[in-house]
């Protein structure tokens, strides 16, 4: 049997990764080789990997899009291949907008996904002309989220390819919030200026909020074989409406479509890789020192400081100076959106709920470290907790060698998404050994288990979610300071938790491939 994946990232490629579904793209295809399946991975080409990972041009593809002609080129990379897994990259210029190298673009928001809308709808159309011309063949089309859902568009409605209508198609879905929403018509980024002699069908197309727009993840979902969701309890969350006023994000619009769809939808876990290697050990002093040099690196990369990587850095130097402290490292490490620090910043009989819980961990003589960046916004108001906490470090950017030392660091992972449909942060938070407070959704509630390996806030409302947040905030402190023998345990649990891609991968070709 043969897979071809296509997707927006790869976290086998340096710089084609922003979030969890390019790790999902890096570990599937090597578990599916160990089953003796071939898979071909292709993605585009946003920073010339060609030349980096010794790339050799298979294909050169001409083909129309949006009333021109273009050209194209597919290249395997030999230096990430291997026998049984081929990496591809596309290369074309809309990959590579002004010079940049960035996976996505930031769009003004009357304008939402329009470049990213086109490049990766052009992405699609290289691909639909490799698979005709014969450069890519395989038993089983394997789409991931908006970015590769086009393909279904034209392999269903375009008669070039009518050939290949009938090969299985299988979608997974790593965010439903995130779905790609374009017009059918009436702009230079949209479904007919890119493919102006396409015949549709509009009713399973459109947005269902937005009737005379192109939804590219409801197309999928209406043309497709199978529909993954990467958790049980996210394939049943997506079922109900969302209700955001209230804290409930479910089908965001799409919940009647994956409803009339349900015979197909899937629910299978996303893994994690697990080495015997023992960890190395990471002490607080080594943290706050790489801690310093990573502000440094973020500090050269603007012409005035910003007042967030100055803060930090003071926070750091008053930490070294009174190093001695008897509480837990509280840690964090995520995108900041509203999905993931919404309930931080909630407030809650008049203060910000984090402001609360800060307030106690110093009582308790702890400290929480958060690393992240995303949303301007919410950068502002966790910068102010940290000029207004001492035991508060907030460090506003990323770097891979400092989120796998704050992971080995500390003794309790905060992760308090609204939503979350897999999650990878908790279960390397697990596997080195920290439980974790999530809240009971996704992902999370399938791998984090009440008192067991963390502890798990519920509610119905936003403000019953904040004050169970709290609890059992508080709950887990006192477990931290005051029952030595259950924290062991729990750690034990922790640290013994698994959710290995194989045990993933097994139900991938019972439930998905039928193999």
């Amino acid at each position: 049997m043969r897979i071809l994946m296509l997707a927006a990232e790869n976290d086998c490629i340096s710089g084609a990764k922003v979030g969890g579904v390019a790790d999902v793209i890096r570990d599937v295809p090597k578990a599916l080789a160990e089953h003796n399946i071939n898979v071909d991975v292709v993605i585009p080409d946003y920073g010339y990997y060609h030349s980096h990972y010794n790339g050799e041009c298979v294909a050169e593809v001409s083909f129309s899009f949006a009333h021109q002609q273009h050209t194209a080129y597919l290249y395997k990379l030999h230096a990430i291949s291997s026998d049984k897994v081929t990496q591809y990259v596309v290369v074309h210029p809309l990959f590579q907008q002004a010079g940049e190298s960035r996976v996505y673009c930031h769009d003004e928001d009357k304008r939402p996904f329009a470049k990213d809308a086109t490049k990766f709808a052009l992405f699609c159309n290289v691909i639909a002309e490799c698979i005709l011309q014969g450069h890519l063949a395989a038993d089983i089309f394997h789409l991931h989220d908006w970015h590769a859902a086009t393909l279904a568009v034209l392999l269903k409605f375009d008669t070039r390819y009518r050939d290949f209508a009938n090969t299985k198609l299988v979608y997974t879905v790593h965010n439903l919030a995130l779905q790609g929403t374009r017009p059918f018509n009436g702009d230079d980024s949209s479904l007919e200026a890119w493919f102006p002699s396409l015949s549709y069908d509009g009713q399973q197309l459109c947005d269902p909020r937005y009737p005379f727009c192109y939804n590219p993840m409801r197309a999928a979902i209406s043309l497709v074989d199978k529909v993954h969701f990467v958790s049980d309890s996210y394939a049943e969350e997506v079922l109900c409406a969302s209700d955001h006023q209230n804290g409930i994000y479910g089908g965001e619009g799409l919940e009647q479509v994956l409803a009339d769809n349900s015979d197909k939808i899937v629910g299978i876990l996303n893994g994690c890789e697990y080495s015997n290697e023992p960890e190395p050990k990471v002490t607080l002093d080594c943290f706050l020192r790489s801690s310093k040099t990573c502000l440094r690196n973020w500090m050269s990369r603007f012409e005035q400081l910003k007042t967030v990587h100055y803060l930090a850095n003071e926070q750091i130097s008053l930490w070294q100076d009174s190093p001695q402290f008897k509480g837990p490292i509280v840690s964090s490490i995520g995108r900041l959106t509203e999905q993931k620090v919404r309930l931080l910043l909630e407030r809650a009989d008049g203060e910000v709920a984090l402001s609360t819980m800060l307030n106690h961990l110093s009582e308790k003589g702890g400290r929480f470290i958060m690393l992240g960046s995303g949303d301007s916004h919410y950068e502002f108001l966790l910068m102010q907790l940290m000029a207004k906490h001492s035991n508060f470090l907030f460090l506003n950017g990323y770097g891979q060698s400092l989120s796998d030392d704050l992971y080995l660091l500390g003794d309790l992972f905060l992760m308090p998404s609204s939503f979350e449909p897999c999650g990878i942060s908790q279960m390397l938070a697990l596997k080195a050994g920290q439980p974790c407070i999530v809240h009971g959704v996704g992902g999370l509630k399938d791998t984090v288990k009440h008192r067991e390996n963390g502890f798990v806030f519920e509610g119905n409302t936003i403000s019953e979610q904040v004050h169970s947040l709290q609890s059992v905030f508080n709950e887990a402190l006192n477990c931290y300071m005051n029952n030595t023998a259950k924290w062991q345990t729990l750690v034990h649990t922790a640290k013994a938790s698994r959710f290995s891609w194989q045990s993933s991968i097994e139900q991938y070709l019972t439930k998905l491939y039928n193999h």
